[in-house]
C-alpha cells in the first residue's frame, strides 16, 4: 500500500523546484499611465505612427464620467427629503407661479412684479448661499447676472405698463412710437 500525501495528485512524485527568475526588467519611460477617470482615446489616423504627436483637442467620443455643476450640492444635509433640500429652487418657482396666476386673474402689473422680484431673489440666493441645489445652472457669476438682468427687466416692464404707469421714462414713448408705428 502506498502512503497518502496531503497534496492531491502528488502521490509518489517529488516536488518540482520553482523556476528561478532573474532580475525584473527595467521599465522604459513612456507615456504616463492613465487614471481610471480619464477617457480612453483611440488614436486618430496618422497619429498612431508618429511619436510625440500633439494630442487632439476634440472631446472624447465616449464619456466615462460627469462633473457636477458648481452649486449642485444639497442646500441642507442628505437626511432631509429631496424637496426640502431644493428649497431655493422651489421658493423661486412658487413665487413665479403665484405671479403667473395673479397675471392670469386680471392683475398683470402685480403678477409681473412678483415674477421680477422672484428672479431678483434668485440672483440674491445664488450670490449669498453656498449651495442652492438646482437653482445653480452655470457658474455663480453667470447665474447671478442672468437672474438679475431678467428680474430687473421684468420689474421695469411691470412699472412702465399701461394704463397709468408707475414709472415714467421720458424717451420710452417716443422710442415705442418710432419702432412700432
Amino acid at each position: 500500500m502506498r502512503a497518502e500525501h496531503d497534496e492531491p495528485g502528488a502521490a509518489g512524485r517529488p516536488a518540482e523546484p520553482e523556476p528561478q527568475r532573474g532580475p525584473e526588467p527595467e521599465r522604459t519611460p513612456g507615456p504616463p499611465e492613465r487614471t481610471p477617470g480619464q477617457a480612453e482615446r483611440a488614436p486618430e489616423q496618422g497619429q498612431g505612427a508618429r511619436a510625440g504627436a500633439a494630442k487632439s483637442r476634440r472631446f472624447p467620443s465616449v464619456t466615462e464620467g460627469t462633473v457636477r455643476p458648481e452649486g449642485s450640492g444639497r442646500a441642507v444635509p442628505g437626511a432631509v427629503s429631496t424637496p426640502a433640500r431644493q428649497w431655493p429652487m422651489l421658493s423661486v418657482l412658487a413665487a413665479t407661479a403665484a405671479g403667473l396666476l395673479t397675471t392670469a386673474t386680471g392683475h398683470p402689473r402685480v403678477g409681473c412684479l412678483m415674477i421680477g422680484i422672484a428672479l431678483i431673489a434668485a440672483a440674491a440666493l445664488r450670490r449669498f448661499l453656498p449651495s442652492v441645489g438646482m437653482l445653480a445652472v452655470r457658474s455663480r457669476f453667470t447665474d447671478m447676472i442672468t437672474y438679475g438682468l431678467l428680474g430687473v427687466a421684468i420689474t421695469l416692464l411691470a412699472l412702465v405698463m399701461e394704463p397709468n404707469p408707475t414709472l415714467d421714462i421720458p424717451f420710452l414713448e417716443s422710442a415705442v412710437r418710432f419702432t412700432v408705428r
